[in-house]
């Protein structure tokens, strides 16, 4: 197996949690990490005995990838720095800051010829991955995704910390482009809104209602996909998957003495009702993104969640932020 030398950037809480797969995943070695905070980085260095890098500089040098797990303020500059020394990068959500960081990050990825992937984790969600060979061109979805308050996650907007998570789901199963945003929010606790909801309305007549909360009183991760003839729900928190299908029936007489038939009393034909659970086979997320990122590396194929993709659910995120601000401006 050809081994990758790797360094993160980044000893934060989940920082330490890419260390900790990272050291067990034979497919990378690990160099070490480099965080700006000193003391922080002197006791992740005992605590999981990975060196501390001093230098940002030194480490990538030595890299043959760089994981990005740094607050997003700091994506850019690191992102940016990395490419520019060739190196292969995997990136935290939100991809940087601003829409305009993005753009400028997707010319130098594209100058640069490296690997990027970014870390929308949800979708190796084990639920999520039972679901996909189900979904298929959803005309309606609705999410939602609500948190207990954390302090640590308020550095950025609730609809960059949780509703992004949504979004990236979203447009990697609607194969449309995006028509109209329209969103509502408000700041209750921090300077910047903390609950939000918005529509998001695509050219081949999906809509998307998505909900995000961090000041609920309990934790929520739910999406639900609506088709024709089927619905499909995914628990992203408690890692469960229901399908829903209706089959017209064919052959009453033959019907399982338990069916459950339903009849549309508008001329059409009977249909039966199918519950499925899938199986939801247990895997850890993180590890399993940084391997496919490995992989697109030694195979030279593309990153399973691109740098593309982390654009564009940066670029429909902003324009939800830009809605709920102008909402919010005039009801000032």
């Amino acid at each position: 197996m050809d081994k990758l030398k790797i360094g993160v950037l980044g000893a934060g809480h989940l920082g330490k949690i890419h260390l900790k797969c990272l050291k067990e995943l034979e497919q990378f070695e690990l160099l070490g990490f480099y965080d700006i905070d000193k003391i922080r980085a002197r006791e992740v260095e005992e605590e999981l005995g990975v060196k501390y890098y001093s230098s940002r500089n030194e480490l990538m040098d030595e890299a043959d990838a760089i994981d990005i797990v740094t607050p997003t303020i700091a994506h850019f500059d690191s992102a940016s720095m990395a490419m520019k020394k060739f190196k292969h990068v995997f990136i935290e959500k939100p991809i940087v800051t601003t829409v305009a960081e993005a753009k400028s990050l997707l010319n130098i990825s594209r100058e640069a010829n490296v690997k990027i992937q970014v870390g929308h984790v949800e979708r190796f969600n084990p639920a999520f991955l039972a679901a996909q060979p189900f979904i298929k061109k959803p005309v309606f979805i609705e999410t939602h995704r609500l948190a207990q308050f954390n302090p640590r996650g308020t550095d950025v907007p609730v609809v960059l910390d949780l509703m992004i998570h949504d979004i990236d789901i979203i447009l990697s199963v609607v194969d449309a482009n995006v028509r109209r945003v329209s969103a509502s929010g408000v700041p209750v606790i921090s300077s910047t809104p903390d609950i939000a909801n918005a529509r998001i309305e695509f050219d081949n007549g999906a809509v998307a209602n998505l909900t995000a909360s961090r000041i609920s009183m309990k934790n929520m991760r739910k999406s639900r996909f609506f088709q024709r003839d089927a619905y499909i729900s995914v628990d992203f928190l408690e890692k469960k998957t229901e399908i829903i299908r209706m089959e017209e029936v064919m052959d009453e007489k033959n019907l399982p003495p338990f069916a459950m038939v339903i009849d549309p009393c508008d001329g059409q034909s009977k249909k039966q009702i199918h519950i499925e659970n899938p199986e939801v086979k247990p895997v850890n997320a993180i590890k399993m993104e940084l391997e496919r990122f490995h992989e697109s590396i030694i195979n030279n194929e593309p990153t399973p969640v691109g740098i593309l993709d982390g654009y564009s659910a940066l670029e429909v995120a902003y324009r939800v932020m830009d809605q709920i601000n102008e909402n919010l401006y005039h009801l000032s």
